[in-house]
């Protein structure tokens, strides 16, 4: 996918080594540009506690959709008792429409890799894996490259560059659907068992891949390290929001005149984003986050995009996705998809995602083809809450928001379809078209 060029002046941390999307990414070119600087520091003259100490300083949270510490986790997982523990690199990338995670192994595979490494050495773990779906096949390649070309050159594997200390990268496709994003998902998967989520806690940080301690960290997280470290903690904080320091990937797409990805500031509003697009005009709403994020009306495109904010809002981080729609669209019709997808893609091992997210896709179709009960409204309120607070996983909690988030903003066209049984945009069907709808 594209990369979006951004305003003047706009740091680049994720983004500033990434090569043509053409371009096999060689080792020698890499090192010129910067890469395993900060792991060479690190192993040769750096205490694990030191990194971990530095991770915190900096700020760096998750970029996986929760936004959780990433110092704290590994701290966490550092502090557990035994030898054994890993690290795993998420980059399953669970939306199906959203490439960010992708491009990024693409375009800097090394940034990827050595992120990896100082988490694995900050940790003490000795074995790590980054996982991703068999279609990244580019990446894949490329990540597989980049692993032996390090091996070539001692950076891994045994006794790495003369320090005693080993470490074993190894990288794994692994199939599955949109549940399998979710961590301890993603563990189970790892280990060939059946991928539902497990109860927490205890956390993957004491308890995680074959009951060992385990740190899962989003690639996009991982790849910020090497920066981090090389530059110091001031100079990330110095960019982003207060709370959310640093860079991320933004992906756009839909209504807009230049489709692609984005490296902005942490906290970035999403009318900034769109601008980046080329988005013309007003658009009618943005589905933000995936498949389990919220539609949010022009009134909210002001909205610094954070995790507390766009949770207050009825949207979600989620996988970083802006998808920008137009007059064209009905909302009801594209929250009814949303919903019916997750319900599909839920593994369903508790009530609520077997049967909780079964009914709430049932009132989206009965609210897209014109044969709404009277109380679904207030069923639909019922249902959303008592779903999100006996919710196993985060699909579970998220499941809610494109119809909750469509009622809150769009009620007048969501009350078209329930009360007067008309689609404005004259796409559901069998309900008859409003007067003066789209063609």
């Amino acid at each position: 996918m594209d990369i979006l060029a951004t305003e003047q002046g706009s740091p680049s941390i994720l983004l500033a080594r990434a090569g043509d999307a053409a371009t096999e990414p060689s080792m020698a070119r890499a090192e010129a540009a910067g890469a395993w600087r900060a792991w060479r520091t690190a192993v040769g003259s750096m205490d694990p506690d030191q990194i971990i100490g530095l991770v915190s300083e900096a700020g760096l949270r998750g970029r996986g959709g929760a936004g959780f510490p990433t110092g704290r986790k590994w701290r966490a997982c550092a502090d557990q008792p035994g030898r054994e523990r890993f690290v795993v690199a998420n980059g399953f990338e669970a939306d199906p429409g959203a490439q960010l995670d992708r491009t990024l192994m693409e375009r800097d595979p090394h940034a990827v890799v050595e992120g990896v490494a100082l988490a694995a050495y900050a940790v003490g773990a000795h074995q790590a894996y980054i996982c991703l779906r068999p279609g990244a096949t580019v990446a894949v390649r490329r990540l597989r490259e980049t692993i032996r070309a390090a091996e070539e050159q001692g950076l891994l594997g045994t006794a790495v560059l003369d320090s005693g200390f080993d470490l074993h990268v190894e990288v794994r496709e692994i199939s599955g659907s949109f549940v399998v994003g979710e961590e301890t998902v993603l563990l189970r998967a790892l280990e060939n068992r059946r991928a539902q989520p497990d109860q927490r806690p205890p956390y993957p940080t004491e308890s995680g891949l074959w009951g060992k301690p385990t740190v899962v960290n989003n690639v996009e997280t991982l790849a910020a390290v090497p920066w981090l470290m090389a530059q110091g903690a001031q100079a990330f904080q110095a960019v982003g929001a207060e709370g959310m320091a640093g860079t991320t990937l933004i992906q756009v797409t839909g209504a807009v005149a230049r489709p692609g990805i984005a490296e902005v500031p942490m906290g970035s509003s999403v009318e900034s984003i769109l601008r980046l697009a080329g988005v013309a005009g007003t658009p009618k709403a943005v589905l933000v986050g995936g498949p389990s994020g919220g539609l949010l009306p022009p009134s909210e495109f002001d909205l610094p995009m954070t995790p507390e904010r766009l949770a207050g809002s009825g949207a979600i981080w989620g996988s970083g996705s802006l998808v920008v729609v137009d007059e064209r669209t009905c909302l009801v019709d594209l929250a009814a998809l949303m919903t019916r997808y997750l319900n599909d893609e839920a593994c369903g091992k508790t009530i609520p995602c077997r049967i909780g997210l079964r009914r709430l896709a049932e009132i989206g179709e009965r609210m897209m083809t014109g044969h709404p009960r009277p109380t679904d409204a207030e069923l639909l309120a019922d249902l959303a809450a008592d779903t999100r607070a006996a919710a196993l996983c985060a699909l579970e909690s998220s499941a809610t928001n494109p119809l909750l988030s469509g009622m809150r903003y769009f009620g007048p066209e969501f009350q078209d379809h329930i009360v007067r049984g008309v689609c404005p945009a004259g796409v559901c069907q069998p309900i008859r078209v409003a007067a003066g709808a789209a063609s």
